[in-house]
């Protein structure tokens, strides 16, 4: 039976040193996604599941202006969403969470979306990782939230060896203790630009020193 090689994790010496650079060389991080008010944030976070902040980006200006905040949101017909979203993976889903998102916000929270994770994860569509984000981008929140570029990068340096994202978010919060806001949006941008899934730009990489996966990589 083949066997899994295991990831050798970071020493405490080294996730430091990792911590410490990844915010040198990302010291304002923010989200790609284009946004003014919480409401379209919280939007865009749902929409950029399994879909790209580019292509959120396309989307968004068309939606916004049809409806502008949540109250039009919640009265939106499902196929006038579907038809504006149709470029964005999974729309048929988002179209009828966006509207029964707001329509809980107006139901249950007055209209207000609620800058809790607790609160925001009750709403439709809204799982820990979409109310991380929206917490750490809107609220500067201490909170980790792993998606795809996060996951692989806290693989290939060691910082984890969980094979599932709650257990990943678990072990950076246990590994980084603080700054985690500005850490996930770090770690983003470099698993977009530099530690790119495929053919990684292992040259323009500051991390290189600590990267678990450098043989498979010069290999390639």
């Amino acid at each position: 039976m083949h066997r899994k090689k295991r990831i050798t994790l970071s020493t405490k010496a080294e996730i430091e040193e990792i911590k410490k650079l990844f915010i040198e060389h990302y010291p304002d991080s923010v989200t790609e996604l284009r946004y003014s008010t919480l409401y379209e944030l919280l939007v865009c976070v749902m929409l950029s599941a399994q879909c790209t902040d580019k292509r959120v980006n396309l989307i968004t200006p068309a939606l916004f202006e049809r409806y502008p905040d949540i109250g039009s949101m919640a009265k939106a017909d499902v196929d006038d969403i579907r038809e504006i979203i149709k470029s964005c993976s999974f729309f048929n889903n988002k179209a009828k969470n966006l509207i029964a998102m707001s329509q809980m916000v107006i139901s249950e929270y007055d209209g207000e979306i609620p800058l809790d994770r607790d609160e925001l994860i009750k709403l439709p569509g809204v799982g820990q990782k979409t109310a991380n984000v929206v917490m750490i981008e809107y609220a500067g929140a201490n909170y980790m939230a792993v998606d795809t570029h996060v996951f692989r990068v806290a693989h290939r340096l060691g910082l984890s060896d969980a094979s599932t994202v709650k257990q990943t978010e678990d072990d950076l919060v246990h590994r980084f203790e603080t700054d985690l806001n500005r850490l996930h949006q770090a770690m983003v941008l470099f698993g977009r630009y530099i530690c790119k899934a495929v053919k990684p730009e292992c040259e323009k990489c500051f991390l290189s020193k600590y990267c678990k996966s450098k043989e498979s990589f010069s290999a390639k």
